[in-house]
This record gives structure tokens, C-alpha cells and sequence, in this order.
């Protein structure tokens, strides 16, 4: 076998050897996110529920509506300013690109 082959056989190997050792070491480090990981899958997947039963959301908001209407409106509003806000900033942050 040529001698250069042989060094790419071997270099590869201490490479894999090495790419092994790192994910282990990766492995353990994350470990102690996967709490915070667990949560936000949680989250995530309460917001896939809710968007293929809006009915439940709507019916919450009508609720509250009744039985606090100032709050639900001050809240809808700050909603509404906070939401416009964030359109201007995104549309001057994609503008700066």
C-alpha cells in the first residue's frame, strides 16, 4: 500500500477517534440543559395545540372578556403597540442588510 495512503488511513482514524471523544464531551456538558430543552419542546408543543384549536383560545379570551373587560383591553392594546413596535424594528433591521 503507498505510504501516503496509509497516513490519510490513519490520519481519518484519529480524526474519527477524536470527533467521537468531542460529542461525548458535548453529550455531558448539554446534559444539564436538558431541563431548559424539555420545557421549550413543552412549550412548543402547547403552541401547535393551540393553533389547531383556536376554538379553546377564543372561548378563554371571550371568558376573560366578561369577567374582566378593562384588563382584556389594556392588554389587547399594549398587545397591538408591542406588535407594531416589532414590525418597525423588523423592518428596519431587514432594511439594514
Amino acid at each position: 500500500m503507498n505510504a501516503r495512503l496509509v497516513e490519510l488511513v490513519l490520519r481519518k482514524q484519529r480524526l474519527q477517534i477524536d470527533s467521537a471523544a468531542l460529542r461525548g464531551d458535548l453529550s455531558r456538558f448539554a446534559a444539564g440543559l436538558s431541563p431548559l430543552f424539555a420545557a421549550t419542546d413543552h412549550v412548543a408543543d402547547g403552541m401547535i395545540w393551540l393553533r389547531r384549536h383556536p376554538q379553546i383560545l377564543a372561548a378563554a379570551v371571550l371568558g376573560l372578556f366578561l369577567v374582566r373587560p378593562r384588563r382584556v383591553l389594556r392588554w389587547t392594546r399594549r398587545a397591538f403597540i408591542g406588535w407594531q413596535a416589532w414590525r418597525r424594528v423588523k423592518g428596519l433591521l431587514v432594511g439594514q442588510r
